[in-house]
């Protein structure tokens, strides 16, 4: 069997994710933990009349790992304080499914960070130009011109996740 390395999904306390990230870096060996991360989306902010640029954690009050070694992590994760499970079914730990990852990799790149995309509205139908939503108007829910956000549906971790990422409605035609 290849042992090829697995992303697993840790649940933490929503405003804990940096902290525990923080921890599992400083404390699990990185023979057994090859990469702790947080998904963040950007999102365009006003702030005292200037638009800014801001990160937000995609995922709130979940933290990914990567690992060849899922035993040796969640051994060593007990050294991590504020963590709360691991996701699973029962008592079984289960890592993401390929699609997941791709999903996430596709979604976030490298860094792990959803930029900003950019659209159109033709009658009800979004048309996203450029960015990462590219090619996936099908899980947006909803759209907040206002915030330039969208709201998405997409399958994950077994169940629904509601996230939300930055979206500009550049026109909007009838």
């Amino acid at each position: 069997m290849e042992n090829s390395p697995k992303w697993y999904v840790m649940q933490v306390r929503t405003g804990t994710e940096e902290n525990i990230c923080i921890q599992c870096k400083k404390d699990i060996e990185e023979d057994v933990l090859e990469k702790c991360f947080l998904p963040y989306y950007e999102e365009k902010r006003r702030v005292q009349g200037e638009w800014r640029t801001l990160k937000k954690i995609l995922f709130p009050g979940y933290v990914f790992a990567i690992t060849k070694d899922m035993e040796k992590l969640y051994q060593q994760l007990k050294k991590v304080i504020g963590l709360t499970k691991l996701l699973g079914t029962g008592r079984e730990i289960i890592p993401l499914t390929e699609k997941e990852v791709a999903f996430l990799t596709r979604f976030g790149g490298e860094d792990q960070i959803v930029a900003m995309s950019e659209g159109i509205i033709i009658g009800s139908k979004v048309i996203v130009n450029s960015g990462p939503l590219q090619g996936m108007e099908g899980y947006i829910r909803k759209i907040d011109r206002h915030k330039r956000r969208a709201y998405l549906e997409i399958p994950f971790f077994g169940r629904t996740q509601n996230i939300q990422v930055g979206l500009e409605i550049v026109e909007k035609k009838i």
